[in-house]
């Protein structure tokens, strides 16, 4: 597997992954390449990305995160969250659905601690988010 920085070549494969995964954020693929978008390939294969960008000084925020099913469980979502890290130090902060257990438990297991809670934030359908954030040096 390796981590790369996402092209608008890339964007009909992210459409694709980002639409097997309807618990990560549906957003338009193009608007990812103004941001830190990284994509992780396994035998050329893109299976997974992450979208992520600075906020302020020492602070960013993952935006996205899905991985393909079938490539699920296999460290690749952990691969790109190390990107995100070692590219962007810091604290680092993400929303996630309440509904979102096995996402919640990923993060957490990274080291994401809970910090908050945004009721109402998701409209489609209406959902309270979970807040987490990440310190790094």
């Amino acid at each position: 597997m390796i981590v790369r920085c996402a092209c608008a070549q890339d964007l009909p494969r992210v459409a694709e992954i980002q639409a097997a995964c309807p618990e990560a954020a549906q957003w338009a693929p193009e608007d990812y390449l103004a941001h830190e978008f990284l994509l992780a390939c396994c035998d050329s294969a893109v299976a997974g990305f992450t979208v992520a960008r600075r906020v302020a000084e020492g602070e960013s925020e993952i935006l996205n995160l899905a991985v393909a099913p079938p490539y699920r469980r296999l460290g690749i979502g952990r691969a790109l969250l190390e990107q995100v890290r070692a590219r962007l130090p810091g604290a680092i902060y993400l929303e996630l659905r309440a509904s979102n257990s096995g996402a919640r438990r990923f993060y957490e297991a990274l080291g994401f601690q809970e910090i908050g809670v945004r009721r109402e934030y998701y409209h489609y359908p209406p959902e309270t988010a979970i807040v987490m954030k990440f310190h790094s040096c």
